[in-house]
């Protein structure tokens, strides 16, 4: 007889369900979804974070049999695909910072919605904003899922699928620039 889904769960239990009873994977997505999506919508904004999220558990759902049932937590997995996904929006994501760069506010962004005060405190912090555009696509990724998503270095390490090392060197690389860009901007 098959267990009730609970919200106790681990992610792997409920993935492992979802091969035999789709409906089980809706836990997942309803555990996962609004942090994703805050974390998308930060990166490229509200109307891209649904496609986004869409994408992601559709990508998610669909190879669900490969997900690795020994991951009792399916963050790292989700924002692995999440990240590809935004990578296959970079341009978005760099006219994005631009834009904040140049006005110091995006309108679009600032209406009074749940990301507004992460999306207004990021969008009149233009050097901040410059920095991040300025880090290579590994490093900017590393960076923003350690602060934004709350990942630890190992989760960020399954999530890219990179050596620990690597994400320790990136994150590490991504601080210093962005600290030499807020000290530059502080001075400057």
């Amino acid at each position: 007889m098959a267990q009730p889904a609970t919200a106790e769960a681990a992610d792997a239990d409920l993935i492992h369900r979802s091969l035999r009873n789709p409906e089980a994977f809706a836990m997942v997505f309803d555990r996962h979804a609004p942090a994703l999506h805050r974390y998308a919508a930060r990166r490229l904004g509200r109307d891209s974070a649904e496609d986004v999220v869409s994408e992601t558990f559709l990508t998610a759902f669909e190879h669900r049999h490969r997900y690795r049932l020994g991951q009792a937590d399916a963050r790292p997995w989700l924002y692995g695909i999440a990240s590809n996904v935004i990578g296959k929006r970079r341009r978005r994501e760099m006219a994005r910072y631009r834009a904040y760069v140049r006005g110091g506010v995006d309108p679009v962004e600032i209406t009074g919605g749940p990301v507004e005060d992460e999306v207004g405190t990021l969008a009149v912090n233009g050097p901040l904003v410059a920095a991040l555009a300025g880090l290579r696509t590994g490093d900017r990724d590393v960076l923003l899922l350690v602060a934004w998503a709350e990942l630890t270095y190992e989760e960020v390490a399954e999530a890219l699928n990179v050596p620990v090392g690597t994400v320790r060197s990136r994150l590490n690389r991504a601080r210093k620039k962005v600290r030499q860009a807020l000290e530059g901007a502080e001075h400057g």
